[in-house]
């Protein structure tokens, strides 16, 4: 999210604006929060993912959305474009235009270091007000790391933890499987800095 806010105007105001805007934007207690363009890590990543769990999902009675799908937290009214978007059974949307989900199953945020903090806090904490989410991902660009989030059945979240291109995270909500190798196909990860000598 970035920090060109326009003055305050109603959720109604935002949605009708939105389809004509030249850029994607947020929404939030009255503002509007242009988003910044993605690297080509980042739409990597995105599309690797996506294209990942459209095929594990194929023939089944779940739906994947890349980074066009919109959707809103009822608990406070956040419209929001997260990278890849599930839902399994059926989608729910705030009205007959059919572009705002209001039922995710599961959510991935690609993280760029302009809007990480936000995606990692408050993202996250209001992500986790819907009944409907399951497990919802932060994955780095710059280094090889994935975070799953996994919602248990007495409603708290365990977070694991990738690290290795080895590794692979059961999203067991959805019966699908996601390996780091995959998700960072044609990524190219710089080595971690080593410590100048002493």
């Amino acid at each position: 999210m970035s920090s060109q806010i326009i003055s305050f105007i109603s959720p109604e105001e935002y949605l009708k604006r939105e389809p004509q805007a030249e850029y994607k934007s947020e929404y939030l207690n009255g503002e509007i929060f242009a988003m910044t363009g993605a690297s080509r890590k980042h739409n990597l990543i995105e599309g690797n993912i996506f294209g990942e769990l459209r095929q594990q999902l194929k023939g089944r009675a779940c739906e994947v959305y890349p980074g066009d799908m919109r959707v809103k937290v009822s608990f406070n009214g956040l419209y929001t474009y997260p990278d890849v978007v599930v839902v399994c059974g059926e989608p729910i949307f705030e009205d007959d235009t059919v572009d705002t989900l209001l039922n995710p199953t599961v959510l991935v945020e690609v993280l760029s270091p302009s809007t990480e903090r936000y995606d990692r806090i408050a993202k996250t904490t209001y992500y986790r007000t819907w009944d409907s989410l399951t497990e919802h991902l932060l994955v780095a660009q710059d280094e090889v790391r994935l975070e799953q989030c996994v919602k248990q059945e007495d409603g708290q979240w365990l977070v694991y933890y990738y690290t290795s291109l080895d590794s692979s995270a059961e999203l067991a909500s959805i019966g699908c499987s996601l390996a780091l190798r995959d998700i960072y196909d044609k990524v190219t990860i710089a080595p971690p800095a080593r410590p100048a000598p002493r």
